[in-house]
């Protein structure tokens, strides 16, 4: 299952991490995925999806078919 977030496109990103000396060595930030049962009133029922903290945050703000809306957008 690949560790991105459906609603922001949220992707893990890499770097250096940088000891006290300065020797760097590769790293990887991953994004806050969290499993979740999300409410779509379309379908009548419950979806499960692996979605970001700022997703969940989308998705309480906007509503699940605006926010999938402007994801579907913003990929397309």
């Amino acid at each position: 299952m690949a560790k991105v977030c459906p609603i922001t496109g949220k992707r893990p990103v890499s770097g250096n991490r940088v000891s006290h000396a300065n020797n760097k060595t590769r790293r990887r930030w991953e994004p806050n995925l969290q499993l979740k049962r999300i409410w779509v009133p379309s379908e009548n029922r419950f979806v499960r999806m692996r979605v970001s903290a700022r997703g969940l945050r989308t998705i309480n703000k906007l509503g699940f078919e605006e926010a999938m809306r402007k994801a579907a957008k913003r990929t397309a």
